[in-house]
């Protein structure tokens, strides 16, 4: 007979996932995971396999409760520019108001692009996955808002990168330099201000 499983999976998920967010993958160690979780290995590798499974676990609830409920609002049927705009100001406002020692600081996926997913292809392969959903989310915004581009594709994939890029630099930076990520989010707000202009 199999053990009885004595903890909440999803807690203990999400207390590892704000680690492997605040540390990253390599700089989270087995017994940083164990002070997190409040499970002795044994336990956490019964219950996901190694670290790598609870590191999978982790990225999965983080794309299913942190990003993928912001990229809803992208993908909302509004016809206008505000969800766009209710988009970057969202994530201006979480990086202007987390505490500095917040292990919630940026984007565990961008965190993470720099280090592991440099040598391991399964996480290169959820980070491009996950660039490839938010351009989506972010193409069918402009397109929804009628923002001038839709009859040029260059244009619009322009518009796309513009954003995207905008979006995972501020992530990016936010550890570093809080100040300059909120003005790399307004700036993609201006961006968007600038392109409903001509049509008004």
């Amino acid at each position: 007979m199999g053990r009885i499983q004595s903890f909440d999976a999803d807690t203990v998920v999400r207390a590892a996932r704000d680690l492997f967010w605040d540390r990253g993958y390599d700089r989270a160690s087995l017994s940083d995971l164990e002070g997190a979780t409040g499970l002795n290995r044994s336990s956490l590798y019964n219950a996901f396999g190694n670290k790598r499974g609870l590191f999978d676990a982790a990225v999965q609830d983080y794309l299913d409760s942190v990003i993928r409920p912001r990229l809803a609002v992208l993908q909302s049927a509004a016809p206008n520019e505000s969800a766009l705009l209710e988009y970057f100001e969202g994530l201006r406002r979480t990086v202007a108001t987390l505490p500095k020692d917040s292990p919630r600081r940026g984007c565990l996926l961008v965190n993470c692009a720099a280090g592991l997913a440099g040598h391991d292809d399964p996480t290169r392969a959820v980070i491009e996955d996950y660039r490839a959903e938010l351009a989506a989310a972010l193409r069918f915004a402009i397109v929804s808002a009628g923002l001038g581009a839709e009859a040029d594709p260059a244009a619009l994939e322009a518009r796309v990168r513009t954003l995207a890029s905008l979006s995972v630099s501020a992530m990016l930076i936010s550890r570093v330099n809080r100040d300059e990520a909120v003005a790399l989010l307004a700036t993609a707000g201006a961006h968007i201000n600038e392109w409903v202009g001509p049509r008004a």
